[in-house]
């Protein structure tokens, strides 16, 4: 598996599972196709894993995927970002093509999606 996580988005999702998890939690997170950059995401501590995920292991940190969300985020780095005006998980991926809108980037490099912290509700 070929991902990066940023030290901010690590703290971000260490931070998601210490406060919304039980002991021994980990990080679920969803990628699926969608929204203007080309993805849409969810995330979520859980006890475990569910059918289907792979866990995989950051400096200890447990990252529940789903098999689709793993082969959307091969390469990618993950980052947090914190604005004026946004705050959220942040998604570059090596190969993905701008729509040329606000929420991604132009450059050669990738684009890369933001979610919202206050998009996020608990179940």
């Amino acid at each position: 598996m070929n991902i990066t996580i940023t030290p901010k988005a690590e703290k971000f999702m260490r931070r998601i599972v210490r406060f919304g998890g039980a002991e021994g939690s980990g990080f679920r997170l969803s990628v699926s196709p969608g929204g203007c950059s080309g993805l849409a995401s969810e995330f979520s501590a859980e006890a475990t894993p569910l059918t289907g995920d792979v866990v995989f292991d950051w400096n200890g940190l447990k990252l529940f995927l789903p098999v689709e969300s793993r082969l959307m985020l091969e390469g990618a780095t993950i980052d947090f970002v914190e604005t004026a005006t946004e705050s959220g998980l942040s998604f570059k991926l090596p190969n993905a093509q701008s729509c040329g809108c606000s929420s991604s980037s132009g450059s050669s490099a990738g684009s890369s999606t933001v979610v919202n912290i206050s998009a996020i509700t608990r179940a």
